[in-house]
């Protein structure tokens, strides 16, 4: 932790020291909010980091610079590491194997069983009651929650303390719709997990109006209605839709994990911002691969990393890549653990581990092959490196549509890719100048702000911290039921008055035929 007089003087400059409780999530999500984190410890709030002992990311043994509270349930790290990698395998390998029914049915087999062990980590901790004593009494200011993972927003109410979200975006956007009542227009704004841009045909709209129903109907009757009752357990009392509720009144900022060089034009609100690529910084030196890289000459070089938790490929897909990459002049860096293929070429080096924003700022690089994760296209956006994408699960599909379509990025199949189609996208990006250009011009959107990304998500949190919330920018449709909201009931009005002239006008015209009918007969008389 910061020393007395370094935090003095971080305390004097921002005007406030803080405490700041998170509830963080595993994998790139952590690799994210960390970055916010430290630079809150370098202004000299106290940060606590509630933890689950089964945590494979986070190692509570050794010595850091953030302060832990360990939530200890049954299983190891080596459990959930385990757990997670077959989730992965069954993703990339398996799942697209299978019938649409087979996948779903073993989606949801993970999916249950992740809930069950969210449920066993959110009990150990609202349930401890020295746990949440302790929290009470250390009085935080506010609380920063990855919402992916329910509970943070439960131990912020059983604290009394306003909160931060930090967000990427949630399945089918459900959190973001039902919980910060974000419009999302089915007709142009394409909901996360489809795979589609803002300019649809007929059949991508009704494709998207499908995702938007399955993933409320899904969620709702499963997920929700699950963690409605645990709430209502932990809280002593029953409301409907208790997630939604404390969601809503306590959430006082979304810090989403995009920015417009990223996104398509969309509404937002005024307590959404967008802090993406927060994590990227200018490139650095590297001594250790200065000279692989300065051998490519005037052809340079291109990244390749599938991310961290993507360790192993199948022994073919390793060498037709490997074939692929040995065809190219230039030089390739790739982040491999498995095998070493037997096509691998001599132009081609592999590593446990690439420092990547660093060789995607290196003046030599001419292309980035991702999997598409938002951490990684970011540092390509910020460094303006068009990309191969092959996106295999999540939000990466997504990402690389986004890329896809701003024309910075070419997408490979992973499933049914060959060499010939890893070259040639690889020979599009590198050799037509439209998607440096586009590239490029990413780069300068996203440098063109009057303030930096992690410069505005440490402003918002240390706003709440300071007005101890901010209701004002608070949309009153969360104060709506959903008919409301939707003006269901202004539209029945409406209808009802119509109806009420419609049918008054009628009777009206029926009582007067009736009786000019009755006066010509009296006429005739």
């Amino acid at each position: 932790l910061l020393g007395t007089p370094a935090k003095t003087f971080c305390c004097a400059g921002c005007g406030f020291c803080g405490k700041v409780l998170v509830w963080p999530y595993e994998m790139s999500h952590w690799l994210n909010l960390k970055i916010i984190l430290e630079e809150l410890l370098q202004r000299g709030h106290e940060l606590t980091i509630l933890i689950s002992s089964r945590s494979y990311l986070f190692d509570y043994h050794n010595p850091s610079a953030f302060n832990f509270e360990v939530i200890f349930v049954s299983g190891t790290r080596e459990d959930a590491e385990k757990k997670v990698n077959e989730f992965l395998d069954a993703a990339v390998n398996i799942m697209p194997t299978l019938s649409l029914w087979e996948s779903a049915k073993l989606f949801q087999n993970f999916f249950l069983e992740a809930t069950e062990q969210f449920e066993e980590v959110c009990r150990k901790a609202v349930y401890n009651e020295s746990l949440m004593e302790k929290l009470r009494e250390t009085k935080y200011d506010v609380m920063v929650i990855d919402p992916v993972v329910p509970c943070g927003e439960l131990v912020a109410e059983l604290l009394g303390v306003p909160f931060v979200n930090s967000i990427r975006h949630s399945v089918g956007d459900i959190i973001e719709r039902y919980c910060g009542h974000l419009p999302v227009p089915p007709s142009y704004v394409p909901v996360s997990m489809g795979g589609l841009t803002d300019r649809m045909t007929f059949m991508e709209r009704l494709k998207n109006m499908m995702f938007t129903l399955f993933f409320n109907f899904v969620l709702q009757q499963y997920d929700f209605q699950f963690w409605d009752q645990f709430y209502s357990e932990a809280l002593g009392k029953r409301l409907c839709s208790i997630v939604i509720n404390y969601m809503i009144i306590l959430t006082e900022i979304w810090l989403i994990r995009t920015y417009w060089d990223f996104e398509f034009p969309r509404p937002y609100l005024p307590n959404f911002e967008f802090v993406g690529g927060l994590h990227c910084k200018p490139n650095v030196c590297l001594q250790e691969m200065e000279d692989f890289i300065q051998s490519s000459g005037e052809d340079g070089v291109v990244v390749f990393s599938l991310g961290f938790l993507v360790k192993n490929l199948t022994e073919e897909k390793a060498n037709f890549i490997a074939s692929a990459l040995a065809q190219l002049p230039q030089k390739v860096l790739w982040r491999y653990k498995g095998k070493k293929p037997a096509t691998l070429g001599a132009n081609t080096r592999i590593f446990d581990w690439l420092p990547q924003n660093d060789l995607l700022g290196h003046p030599k690089t001419k292309a980035f092959i991702t999997h598409g994760g938002t951490n990684g296209i970011y540092e390509a956006i910020y460094h303006g490196i068009p990309m191969v994408g092959i996106p295999m699960f999540a939000d990466q599909p997504d990402n690389i549509a986004h890329m896809k379509a701003k024309g910075a990025a070419v997408e490979v199949n992973f499933n049914t890719m060959t060499s010939a189609d890893l070259l040639s996208a690889l020979r599009t990006v590198i050799y037509q100048p439209s998607y440096k250009e586009n590239a490029m011009r990413l780069s300068r959107i996203h440098h063109d702000q009057p303030i930096k990304p992690l410069d505005r998500a440490v402003f918002w949190i240390e706003f709440v911290m300071r007005h101890k919330g901010a209701k004002h920018l608070r949309p009153a449709s969360h104060d709506l039921t959903w008919f409301q909201y939707h003006s269901l009931d202004v539209i029945g009005f409406l209808l009802a008055c119509v109806a009420t002239v419609i049918f008054t006008v009628t009777k009206c015209c029926l009582f007067s035929c009736q009786k000019i009918g009755t006066g010509k007969k009296k006429k005739r008389e």
